[in-house]
């Protein structure tokens, strides 16, 4: 069994639901407190042992390119004022370790796994999709590698939404169930209300064979006149080993504008620095 060292961020989306914020600013750098939504997820991937992440962009996204890569005059700065650089050392890369690929026609999100294809090579790799943010410890991918590392295959996350929500998202069709372990005998995507085959959501992270990128080489568009993913899974689905890991953590839909403020707050509150002050806020206004 290889390990997972290679991980794929998607991040070539324009971000429509938060324009005008997005209009220069990729959606992934919008901050959770004091850090851009990417940099959690690329933390996600450093503590489950990713080694070499990739990004595929798309026009405009310089910005996540620049945050992590060495800024000499931040850091001249910082230095010649005695300051730390502990705030920016996560967003320091060695060379090789990141790596920047262009999807010039954003066509959904198996496209743009697809674009990674020649990194990827004969490797099992994971995917990150850094607008759902997964908190738990250890962190979600932690936990689904480690759970790859038993039984192999291809793993996806699976999440519990309330039954109104299916037809949001890829959706789970569950075999057999040990623990947080779930076979799964079928992924559907965004099926209508009342047709949904469980309320296991597949919260965008995914540890995939490299065999699927034969599979969106000749891939149909689906749902959205979009190249999906679910859809190239499926197709695996009998042909290797698929299961889903139940994380039972806290999930914020980042890419929702509700989402993201709720995130906001929630990890704000979590924290020693901002917490106090926020709590006696949401006090203050009866919020809570």
């Amino acid at each position: 069994m290889k390990k997972i060292r290679k991980a794929v961020f998607p991040v070539g989306g324009l971000g429509t639901r938060f324009l005008p914020a997005t209009k220069s600013i990729p959606k992934e750098m919008l901050p959770v407190v004091d850090r851009p939504l990417i940099q959690y997820a690329v933390d996600e991937a450093r503590e489950a042992g990713i080694e070499q992440m990739i990004f595929v962009t798309g026009r405009g996204k310089s910005a996540i390119e620049d945050h992590f890569d060495i800024s000499f005059e931040l850091e001249n700065l910082l230095t010649s004022r005695g300051k730390s650089l502990d705030a920016i050392e996560d967003t320091r890369f060695k060379p090789g370790e990141v790596i920047y690929v262009r999807q010039q026609d954003p066509i959904g999100l198996g496209h743009a796994v697809w674009c990674a294809r020649h990194i990827i090579g004969d490797e099992p790799f994971a995917i990150f999709l850094p607008d759902e943010l997964m908190v738990g410890s250890p962190g979600c991918m932690a936990q689904m590698v480690a759970a790859y590392e038993k039984v192999g295959g291809n793993l996806v996350c699976g999440y519990e939404v309330a039954p109104g929500e299916t037809s949001k998202y890829g959706i789970i069709t569950p075999g057999r169930i040990d623990g947080q372990l779930v076979e799964v005998v079928n992924l559907v995507e965004k099926p209508p209300l009342g047709t949904a085959p469980s309320n296991l959501m597949i919260p965008g992270r995914y540890i995939l064979q490299p065999e699927v990128m034969a599979v969106l080489e000749t891939q149909s568009r689906g749902a959205g006149n979009e190249i999906q993913l679910t859809d190239a899974m499926a197709q695996i689905i009998g042909k290797q080993p698929f299961h889903a890991w139940a994380f039972d953590g806290q999930r914020y839909d980042c890419g929702d504008k509700a989402g993201f403020i709720t995130a906001n707050i929630a990890l704000a509150l979590a924290r020693d620095d901002v917490g106090p002050t926020v709590a006696a806020f949401l006090k203050d206004q009866k919020i809570v």
